[in-house]
């Protein structure tokens, strides 16, 4: 099994009802991210879905534009990237810094 099909079959397991062509552009930016290149497969698949989510599915980028820090803003979307995973069929969800997953 080469890297993607690593991947790829981590996302499935991760978000096994995510829709086509965000199961394509979470796969492909867990290939193309160079933070992501010596991660795990399944590392890779979970960090590149929650930064998908984060940036492409919530008003995150938008919190940061107004002047919110990072911390600040993951908090606010916290339960819209939350939301999206159960959604998604996924067993995981992200914790506020400090919780358990």
């Amino acid at each position: 099994m080469n890297r993607r099909e690593a991947i790829e079959s981590a996302v499935r397991i991760l978000a096994p009802r995510i829709p086509r062509h965000e199961f394509e552009a979470v796969t492909d930016h867990a290939l193309g991210s160079r933070g992501l290149h010596t991660a795990s497969p399944e590392a890779a698949a979970w960090l590149s879905l929650v930064a998908y989510i984060r940036h492409r599915l919530t008003d995150y980028d938008s919190l940061l534009d107004e002047g919110y820090d990072v911390e600040s803003a993951r908090f606010f979307v916290l339960d819209d990237i939350n939301g999206t995973l159960e959604e998604w069929g996924s067993p995981r969800r992200v914790a506020e810094e400090g919780e358990p997953e």
